[in-house]
Formats: C-alpha cells, sequence, structure tokens
C-alpha cells in the first residue's frame, strides 16, 4: 500500500518503542502501546502546551478581537492586516491548535499499519495468551461486552478532556467536543483493539495535561473595557441637518 509505504519509516519506529517497553522493560503489549502513546505526547508536549495558551489567549482576547472584525467589516483585507498585527503583538498563534493533531495523525496510522501487519501479529500471538485487561487480542476487533467497554472507556475519557478543554470556549465549540465522542465512537469497533488503546490512552494523557496546564499556566487577564473600546469602530458623525429654505 502507498500509506504504508510512505510511513515505512514511521512504523519501524513505533515497532521498535513498542518492542523496547515489551522486551526490554517487560511491559506486556497492551501496556506497551500505552507507553508509545505517552512518548509521543511526551515529545510533542512544548507543541501542546503553545496550543493551549494560544487557545486561552483567543478566548480571553475574543472581545477585542470581534471589534476588530467589526471595525473593518468593510475592509476585509485590513481586517486581515490588523488581525495578524493583533496576534503578533499579543503573541496568538491561531493555528496552534492544529499542530499537535496532525503530529499525532501520523503515529495513528503507523500503529494501525504495524496492528495489521502479519510479522507483529505473530509477535504478540507469539507470546503466552495473557489478555490486556479485558481484551484477547489487540490485533483483532472486539466484539460482544469487551466492545462495549471499549466504546464506554472511549466516550468517557474523550468527554472528560472535552469538558476540561471547554471550560472558557464558547457554545458552539463546547457543543463541538461533545458531539465528537458520539461521532468516532462508531469507528472504534471497526479498529484493532490496540488501536482502540492507543486512542483511549491519548484521551487519558489529553485530560492530565489540562488539569496540569490550568492549574500551573493560569489564562492571561482578560481585556480592560478601555481596551476593548479602543479596537471599537468610532461612531459615525452626526448627519448634518439641511437648512430650509
Amino acid at each position: 500500500m502507498i500509506v504504508a509505504n510512505i510511513l515505512q519509516p514511521l512504523i519501524d519506529l513505533a515497532e521498535s518503542v513498542i518492542l523496547f517497553f515489551h522486551d526490554s522493560v517487560g511491559f506486556s503489549w497492551g501496556m506497551a502501546i500505552v507507553a508509545l502513546t505517552f512518548t509521543t505526547r511526551l515529545v510533542i508536549l512544548p507543541l501542546s502546551v503553545s496550543q493551549i495558551r494560544s487557545m486561552r489567549a483567543l478566548q480571553a482576547y475574543a472581545p477585542q478581537i470581534k471589534a476588530l472584525q467589526e471595525r473593518y467589516k468593510d475592509d476585509k483585507q485590513r481586517q486581515q492586516r490588523e488581525l495578524i498585527a493583533f496576534y503578533q503583538k499579543n503573541k496568538i498563534n491561531p493555528f496552534a491548535s492544529c499542530i499537535p493533531l496532525l503530529l499525532q495523525l501520523p503515529v495513528f496510522l503507523a500503529l494501525y499499519q504495524l496492528l495489521n501487519s502479519d510479522s507483529f501479529k505473530s509477535d504478540i500471538r507469539n507470546d503466552p495468551p495473557i489478555d490486556f485487561f479485558f481484551i484477547s487480542d489487540l490485533t483483532n476487533k472486539e466484539t460482544g461486552l469487551a466492545l462495549v467497554a471499549l466504546i464506554v472507556l472511549f466516550i468517557v475519557t474523550q468527554l472528560g478532556a472535552g469538558l476540561v478543554m471547554a471550560s472558557r470556549a464558547d457554545r458552539n465549540q463546547r457543543m463541538i467536543m461533545f458531539a465528537l465522542p458520539l461521532v468516532f465512537a462508531p469507528f472504534v469497533a471497526t479498529f484493532p483493539a490496540g488501536l482502540a488503546v492507543y486512542w483511549i490512552s491519548t484521551n487519558v494523557w489529553t485530560l492530565g495535561q489540562q488539569v496540569v496546564v490550568k492549574q500551573f499556566f493560569p489564562p492571561p487577564p482578560a481585556p480592560t473595557m478601555e481596551e476593548i473600546e479602543a479596537t471599537k469602530a468610532p461612531p459615525p458623525p452626526p448627519r448634518k441637518k439641511k437648512k430650509r429654505r
């Protein structure tokens, strides 16, 4: 497959990390996948912290941003220039939230390819049959109660991470965050169980990370009314009354 060929270096790296935790550290295959997840999140942690700070800054400065958009609503080019200048002045990156997600996606795809490879399946199945919690085979789709448990764990952890992230989000953002677990839950049933373990572990990390950042990295102070008023469009000049002849 083309995707597998492109991702082969990353697939090999993911396999090496999992084998290290399994063979050298002594983790089970399931815990090795959890360790791969946490290692990935640790590597991109600086970018994740930057993402959280940018999101908080966007929320804190939302009134000023809205006022700028309203002030230059009839001049889109000027509006764009003013917004970029405002972002630079206040050290806001509006695209920071996309970077950690984009970096995790290749790892997710690489693990998917790895779990479907014959060699990795053979490695796991040649080990003594030790279940990872309620999962009997990490390379296969789960069924019955095990599948229900995986879906419930996914929804609960995804909602938990969303709740912490949505504490300062607007109504539309909160609705999206709460809807995402229900949208993605059906896909969990189609994945190998090991991939669901990766996804749930990612949610657990995100939840813990958000709690820690919220505790030790407070959001920037909200702008004062004077700062908000300074970005608003000036009132139109009063119309001159026409003199009656």
